[in-house]
Formats: C-alpha cells, structure tokens, sequence
C-alpha cells in the first residue's frame, strides 16, 4: 500500500520483531530472532513515527462558474405567466396580451393573426398550431389522410409546444396570437388544454364566417392543408357551436383581413374591461 503522495510505508508491525528486523525485499534471512537461552520478553519497539500528511492537491472545478446567459432562455415559474389583464389598460394595443384566435379551415385565423400582430404597438409573436406541426416532416400525420391515434398524438404535442413557446414569450413581455381549429365539443382537449398551457388570462376570440366563404377560401388552399368540402363543412357545422357558449365571435364574411384585424381589437378591448367566463 502506498500514500497518495510520497514513498511506500514500511510493512505493518508484527510482536516479536525487533528493531533490528530486516525488512529489505529479497533479503535471504529472516527476521531476526534471539539467541539461544534466552529467555524474557522481547521488547517491543515503538512504532515507527507516522510521516506528516501531505496537503491534497487543489482540485480544479470541472465546471467554469458560469455566465450571464445571453441565450433568452427565462426560468418559467409554476403555472402560466400570463395573468387576467387588467380591467384599466389604458391602451389595449400596448398592453401584453395571450389571444387564442379560433376558427374553421378557411376561416382566415392565420392571415389575421399575422396581421394583427404585425400592426401592435407591443411587441407581439404569431404562433400558428399548423405551422409547429408542420415541423414532423417524416412520419407526418397528414389530416388528408383521415384523423387516427397517430394525428391526435401529433396535435396534442404541437399544442404543448405551442403553449411553451407562448409561455416563453410573455415571460419576456412579447404579447402572443395563437391561432387552432378548437372544437366547443371537446372543451378539455382543446380550450382547457391551451388555458393550462398558456395560463388564465388567454382571451379566446372565435372567427366564424359563413360556410359558402370557408368553402371558397379553403379552394385557394394549396398541399395538406387543403380539405375536401365535405370535411370543411363538417368542422364549419362543429364550430357553430361556440355560439351561445361566451366567447366572443367574430364573423368575417364581408372583411378584409385589415378590417378583421380592428374587429379583433374591439373585442380585445371589451374582453379585457370584462374577462369572458369560459
């Protein structure tokens, strides 16, 4: 056995062992033993004196002290960082804000989600559920193809990281639009699911223009996100259910996306003077 640092220790003491002892390795005698007659105990020398211990070497940290993080990254804390404005906003468009924008396909959510938050005085990021999902591109669940356990999996974790992005953003004061195609016959998948994403002050608007308006806005519609009519009629018939149930609706049929977009701002406003029981 060896000291960590230093030369090796002599072998441990044994009785009987002068202080004569040959401890040389390789040594052709033994030990030295006493003469014949003799007789008594033999005296036990002391033990050897113990070599002062060696201070440990510095051990260097294997992680630098680290940096001010200049990556945007934010601790979220528990919960959404959104919370119910505040019934006094003095300025609506200047206030940071959480709004889910609801419609049917061919709606024009994200056309007026874009413009509206390219035209806030507050800084504001667009989030678009189909262009997060649209980042599978192997393995893709294409909703052409019909709805599965397979398409459900891919919304629901789009819709998740739809929610942190959001969280994220308005942790750092940028007000957020997002829009989805949310049933009101599936309340816990999808308004309960962006409100525990988000947090309570998400003001859900619902864009709902008429069938025939969806239908030939769908028709201008390129790759999967084109659907066939029978599908867009069937989501349009679902989506009237959000009539009745208090959230703002806003139908779009004779405006323009700019005239859609100050639309959206009225409701804001009265949203905000009066939080929606949803």
């Amino acid at each position: 056995m060896q000291h960590a640092v230093g030369s090796p220790l002599p072998p441990p003491h044994q009785p009987g062992h002068g202080p004569h002892a040959n401890w040389a390795a390789g040594s052709p005698q033994g030990p030295s033993v006493p003469p014949p007659g003799f007789s008594g105990a033999v005296p036990v020398p002391p033990a050897p004196p113990t070599p002062p211990a060696q201070a440990p070497a510095p051990q260097h940290p294997l992680v630098p002290p680290s940096a001010p993080d200049v990556s945007g990254h934010v601790s979220l804390p528990p919960g959404g960082p959104v919370g119910v404005p505040a019934a006094t906003a003095p300025d609506p468009s200047a206030t940071t804000l959480a709004v889910l924008l609801i419609g049917p396909a061919g709606a024009g959510k994200t056309s007026v989600a874009k413009y509206w938050a390219d035209h806030r005085r507050a800084a504001t990021a667009h989030i678009s559920l189909d262009d997060v999902r649209e980042w599978v591109r192997s393995g893709f669940a294409d909703p052409q193809t019909g709805w599965n356990d397979h398409s459900e999996a891919q919304y629901r974790l789009a819709r998740r990281t739809c929610g942190f992005a959001a969280r994220n953003f308005l942790a750092n004061g940028i007000s957020c639009i997002l829009d989805d195609a949310v049933f009101p016959d599936r309340p816990v998948v999808g308004l309960g699911g962006w409100k525990r994403h988000v947090g309570p002050g998400l003001l859900p608007v619902v864009l709902l223009p008429g069938l025939d308006i969806v239908l030939e806005r769908n028709a201008e519609r390129s790759g999967n996100r084109r659907l066939t009519d029978e599908e867009v009629a069937r989501i349009h018939g679902r989506m009237a259910g959000w009539y009745g149930s208090g959230l703002p609706i806003i139908d779009n049929s004779q405006l323009d996306v700019p005239g859609t977009a100050r639309v959206l701002d009225e409701v804001l406003a009265r949203a905000i003077a009066s939080p929606p029981s949803w």
